[in-house]
């Protein structure tokens, strides 16, 4: 059976790396980068599912006419996602940096779907 979250091309054991290692070790390395293959399989599923949410979001905006930003909810979400990421023993910044990416893309995204609703108004 094929693992459908991998690419036709992907080769989950290329690595720079086979001839500097011995085998266990490259073994070893092998298994943890499978580890994170499946974990950015799953961010990039995740990732999608909230575009979508946020899509949906851009619409309601749109439709009432509502601005792209919200800078209130936005300020709220990167402070909860920096205490989560405190919990979580992640770097704060790194998390904000990532959320402010996401939220950069969201505003993009409904300012789009704002234009072709309004005619660009």
């Amino acid at each position: 059976m094929t693992d459908p979250h991998l690419a036709d091309d992907f080769d989950p054991t290329a690595s720079s790396l086979s001839d500097q290692v011995a085998p266990e070790v490259m073994a070893e390395l092998l298994a943890v980068r499978g580890s994170i293959d499946n974990i950015d399989a799953t961010l990039v599923y995740l990732l999608a599912e909230r575009f979508k949410a946020t899509q949906r979001v851009g619409y309601l905006k749109a439709r009432h006419k509502l601005p792209a930003a919200d800078p209130d909810r936005e300020t709220a979400q990167i402070g909860r996602l920096r205490r989560l990421a405190e919990e979580a023993h992640l770097d704060p910044a790194f998390a904000e940096k990532f959320l402010n990416f996401i939220i950069s893309e969201v505003i993009r995204h409904h300012q789009a779907i704002s234009d072709e609703h309004n005619g660009g108004n």
